[in-house]
């Protein structure tokens, strides 16, 4: 009899998934692994009638951890749409929220979610993490606090903000907030520096014998050839490391397809020019990669001096294109140095402390706005159409998990193989391992549950026997 492991739910992530492996009748050997998504959002069927200009408050709601990117990258696809001339000062508010946005975000998956799996703790959580060393722990959660603040100041509140209007921002800050913004960011900096050597270090153990390494094209955003969250190019590298397509967000859909899997509520991306070849991986395959590795892998180089010298000595040590799975958690580790020295940089400037250049009130209503943005996981597409009253005819969004989760399925099944490979014990802690595959992409499942093109399955087992599908 075929045997099949389950893991259910899988843990430390966010949003509700499970792993279902197949072993063959000798129990020695790996036919199929299955990361499914099994929770079920449908995001863009709720925004269909809206005014559009509502766009960006409600889909900042999406997600909790991403509410930041969401709206960010709604409203510059009303922008689009409108023709809006954003003004400078604007763009850098709005800047300045989001760096402290990724740290936020990135703060959390390296230190609450991800760190355990690198540290001989009896349980692989946070509370553990906790009595072990409590100190650190402290210092992880204070400066994510920083984080907080300096989104509350800029964005009005922390989560799910409003503050950016099409056309510009609704606030701008005072003297008082833009000091204490660069008194934490100063902080945030040093801070990153240390998290930094922690995490290369957890990422070089894998560096000869990465379980879940695959080699794939790369997405990512750039500006005139650097890394940027907020603005820029979608450029694309393939496994080579070489630029295959470069284009603007607005034409997103000529260089990215979906389909859809029956036992999954995410759907599966991939470039048109090479087609979708299933969940195979190489040169010929059509399956890409987006987030904190994506991102080394497609820039030319960093904005900021401190996060361009950890990128030489990434690039040095891990090669490039790297291709390691597990050296996500290093590249995230750069980026939140990258985001407290933009922070920095950007809390300097003179043209954000009660200016009255923060909206644009022109424009003109067209049928198509696109916006996109790097959020925290990786390049995020909103894409808007309307009717002549400006309502909402059509929503699409492409969600940085939703483009790696062919990805998440290969290096789930990758790690499965090589740990459960010739009988070996199944034990908690080989199932943790098989977990720490999808961990490193940070996957985010709310926001990814756009699949309508299905109906609901449902399974019913004996033990480990499946005996009914309905």
């Amino acid at each position: 009899m075929k045997k099949m492991i389950k893991i259910d739910p899988v843990t430390r992530l966010e949003g509700e998934a499970k792993i279902s492996i197949f072993m063959d009748e000798s129990g020695k050997t790996v036919e199929d692994v299955l990361f499914q998504v099994t929770e079920f959002r449908a995001f863009e069927k709720f925004c269909i009638g809206r005014d559009v200009m509502e766009m960006p408050r409600i889909t900042s709601a999406i997600c909790g951890f991403c509410s930041w990117a969401h709206h960010l990258a709604s409203v510059k696809a009303v922008d689009n749409l409108l023709g809006k001339n954003v003004p400078e000062p604007a763009e850098k508010l709005r800047e300045l929220g989001y760096c402290a946005h990724i740290l936020h975000s990135h703060l959390a998956h390296m230190y609450l979610l991800a760190l355990p799996d690198f540290l001989q703790l009896k349980e692989k959580n946070v509370f553990h993490l906790m009595k072990e060393n409590p100190s650190l722990v402290r210092d992880i959660l204070e400066k994510r606090r920083y984080s907080y603040f300096i989104q509350e100041m800029v964005g009005g509140k922390a989560i799910h903000p409003v503050f950016a209007i099409p056309g510009g921002v609704s606030k701008s800050i005072s003297e008082k907030e833009r000091v204490k913004i660069e008194e934490m960011s100063r902080e945030l900096v040093d801070f990153s520096k240390k998290s930094i050597e922690v995490f290369m270090e957890a990422t070089l153990k894998f560096r000869e014998n990465d379980p879940y390494y695959h080699e794939t094209h790369y997405m990512s955003l750039v500006k005139n050839g650097k890394l940027n969250f907020y603005s820029g190019k979608i450029r694309v590298v393939n496994t080579e490391g070489k630029k295959i397509h470069e284009f603007s967000p607005e034409e997103y859909s000529d260089y990215i397809g979906e389909v859809v899997k029956d036992w999954s509520y995410t759907k599966f991306p991939y470039l048109r020019e090479m087609g979708w070849k299933g969940l195979t991986w190489g040169k010929e395959s059509g399956i890409f990669r987006v987030g904190p590795l994506a991102r080394m892998n497609v820039c030319e180089r960093m904005e900021t001096e401190g996060a361009q010298w950890e990128y030489e000595r990434f690039i040095e040590e891990m090669g490039k294109p790297c291709h390691n799975t597990m050296a996500f958690h290093w590249a995230r580790a750069i980026e939140i140095l990258y985001a407290s020295e933009k922070m920095l940089e950007l809390s300097r400037e003179e043209d954000i402390v009660d200016s009255k250049e923060i909206f644009d009130p022109d424009g003109e209503l067209r049928g198509r706005g696109v916006g996109a943005l790097e959020a925290p996981r990786g390049t995020l597409y909103h894409d808007y159409e309307v009717d002549e009253e400006g309502r909402v005819t059509f929503v699409n969004l492409i969600v940085p998990t939703t483009e790696n989760n062919p990805s998440i399925c290969i290096s789930v099944k990758k790690g499965a193989e090589e740990l459960l490979s010739n009988g070996k014990r199944i034990d908690r802690n080989i199932l943790n391992k098989i977990e720490v595959a999808f961990r490193a992409y940070d996957p985010c499942l709310a926001c990814s549950t756009h699949n309508l093109d299905q109906s609901i399955r449902v399974e019913i087992f004996h033990g480990s026997e499946l005996v009914k599908t309905l």
